[in-house]
């Protein structure tokens, strides 16, 4: 029960708010005097309780009466529009019509970001593949430079102008680079011949072609190496690695030949290991 009355009672405020202070001044000038209290703060929430809901169910049950004894005395009350609130309504339209305007532009740069962010992935994929293809053929032309810098007639130039730090230099580079290790190497033993560096590089370039399984190739490198039997400390395994070469190509007259001038030679003084190995291959070759 207590529900129906305060519906009825909220029906008809929202009945006497819609009608406006000017129907309340028109009742009070026709019906007498008709109560009102204070306006309250419209900042102020309004706390609708029992009191309040009664006192306002009073007050539109007096405005209902003003309005019926006007009516009665042929002054009927016209309800007229607000000049402000028809103003403000104009602006409420011009800034719906602002706003739809605001939406179709945020729509249509949507859908320009989204072909923007299209082609920029399309973009990146085609750079990929550029540089793939930039790098491949980055590769190719190194390796072609390489080619032709490893086949290019051999200049005797000194890098550093000193045979030994040349030599030093090609050493480090062979671990580094091996067939521009290798190429320095004949650039020193072009650059200084007749000197200890060249002969150790040439060691060195036979051991390579053995490394390559070339033992063939190795034997020139080794007889230049050894030429004049030089007294140095790697030349007594050079001397093995020679006779090894020769007797590996069907040269074992020469093999141990080479092998007989390690023992006159380096045998004295060469280590325990070498002088096994000297042994050994004498017994295999079937030397005198």
């Amino acid at each position: 029960m207590t529900l129906k009355l305060l519906r009825s009672r909220r029906l008809r405020a929202g009945s006497a708010a819609a009608l406006g202070l000017s129907l309340i001044a028109g009742a009070l000038a026709a019906g007498g005097a008709v109560a009102w209290q204070a306006q309250p703060n419209i900042m102020e929430r309004t706390q609708w309780d029992n009191r309040r809901l009664e006192q306002l169910d009073r007050n539109v049950r007096r405005l209902e009466r003003a309005l019926t004894q006007r009516n009665a005395a042929g002054q009927p009350v016209l309800v007229e529009p607000d000049p402000e609130v028809v103003a403000l309504q104009g602006r409420v339209d011009l800034m719906d019509r602002r706003l739809s305007d605001i939406e179709a532009t945020v729509r249509r740069i949507n859908a320009d970001n989204e072909r923007l962010t299209f082609q920029l992935d399309e973009s990146q994929r085609d750079n990929t593949a550029l540089r793939s293809r930039l790098t491949d053929a980055e590769t190719r032309l190194q390796k072609l430079e390489t080619q032709a810098a490893l086949n290019a007639p051999i200049v005797a130039d000194s890098p550093t102008g000193d045979a030994g730090r040349d030599l030093a230099a090609a050493v480090t580079l062979l671990g580094q680079d091996r067939p521009r290790g290798e190429r320095a190497l004949e650039t020193l033993v072009a650059a200084w011949p007749d000197t200890p560096q060249a002969r150790e590089a040439n060691s060195r370039l036979g051991d390579l072609r053995v490394s390559a399984n070339d033992k063939a190739g190795a034997v020139p490198y080794y007889a230049a190496a050894l030429k004049d039997w030089p007294r140095i400390g790697w030349a007594a395994e050079t001397t093995l690695k020679l006779a090894d070469a020769l007797i590996a190509t069907d040269r074992k007259t020469q093999g141990c030949a080479a092998l007989s001038e390690f023992n006159r030679r380096y045998a004295e003084t060469a280590s325990a290991t070498l002088k096994t190995r000297a042994g050994q291959m004498r017994t295999a070759a079937g030397c005198s």
